[in-house]
């Protein structure tokens, strides 16, 4: 559905010079400097998959984003998005493509959801059966059924994130961009966006493109991961496989009953890992995945465990690793 060939982008911009000279010399003569955002990329998405868009702030991401949506032209590559060249801007692409964006809003702040729904209608030209249908699904699973007729200036923000969503999908798009679209919420919103765009997906089945500083959005909807940085695709691959390739340990988490005596971590328990902490709550451990059966049985043996957790590495650790191991722990900053 989506098929990138060598796709770049480059930015002309002003070259600055410090200081009331330099500010002077531009006035009358400004020099130009050529900056790569995306460094001829190649791709491809199919129908029902999320890939998840991954990098620092400045790496390119909502900028290959923009051009796949029709926004920028491209310095050179191609690329096409259910046969159609985007940033032609056929009219017969732009029905059945989405961009959502979690910084930009497309509804009218000064009238009610359901009449900005209306126009949108007029726009993608929806049948009203259709409409009908689609709303009363889109609005039953993001539970705003009652807020449809509240100004949008009055939602909070996340149900301005809900309706947002809604007007994005109100025309059932095959190819659907999500840049960001949890930024700014609280964990109950987050929740609640992620678990709707995986229903979304295995009802509809669109290719997705999502980008995401939060890593509990990538680890939660994306199954395939792209790793971007300065431009350039550092990894295009399952997310189980860099998880497997960068995280070769794990982390168990014991709570403790409280006990007269202190807890102390014998020498075995030692041997097996790393121990992150101890108290007389709990116990953290960090073991190698192989050892993890045998600590966990060692623990629960020793110790008064009133529960026992074991954790991943979180990705956002496992991508730093990931620039490390490149020599560009620079670049690691953000997700």
């Amino acid at each position: 559905m989506i098929e990138v060939e060598a796709l770049a982008k480059v930015f002309r911009v002003h070259k600055k010079e410090p200081g009331l000279k330099g500010s002077l010399k531009a006035l009358f003569r400004r020099e130009w400097t050529e900056k790569p955002a995306v460094k001829g990329v190649s791709f491809r998405v199919g129908e029902g998959e999320i890939v998840g868009l991954v990098g620092a702030n400045g790496a390119g991401k909502t900028t290959l984003v923009k051009m796949l949506a029709g926004i920028i032209h491209p310095t050179f590559g191609s690329a096409k998005v259910l046969g159609f060249t985007p940033w032609e801007r056929d009219n017969r692409l732009r029905r059945q493509i989405s961009l959502i964006m979690g910084q930009k809003a497309q509804l009218w702040w000064d009238l009610p959801a359901a009449d900005c729904f209306l126009l949108l209608r007029e726009i993608y030209r929806i049948p009203e059966a259709l409409y009908r249908e689609t709303l009363d699904y889109l609005s039953g699973v993001l539970d705003v059924r009652k807020e449809l007729n509240i100004q949008i200036r009055r939602l909070s923000l996340g149900e301005r994130m809900k309706m947002e969503l809604i007007a994005a999908l109100l025309h059932r798009p095959r190819v659907v961009f999500l840049d960001e679209p949890t930024i700014g919420l609280d964990l109950t919103a987050q929740r609640a966006i992620r678990d709707f765009i995986l229903e979304y997906r295995r009802v509809h089945r669109p290719a997705m493109i999502l980008t995401s500083h939060y890593m509990e959005d990538i680890q939660r909807l994306c199954e395939r991961i792209v790793i971007i940085r300065e431009g350039e695709f550092v990894y295009d691959g399952p997310l189980v496989a860099v998880v497997q390739r960068y995280a070769q340990s794990k982390v168990i988490r014991a709570h403790l009953r409280r006990t007269p005596e202190p807890v102390q971590v014998d020498g075995d328990l030692k041997a097996l890992g790393e121990v992150v902490s101890c108290s007389p709550e709990e116990i953290c451990l960090r073991v190698a995945r192989a050892e993890v059966a045998r600590a966990s049985a060692r623990i629960l043996e020793r110790y008064p465990v009133l529960d026992l957790a074991i954790e991943e590495m979180d990705i956002g650790t496992i991508i730093e690793r990931i620039f490390r191991e490149r020599g560009e722990v620079g670049g690691a900053g953000g997700a």
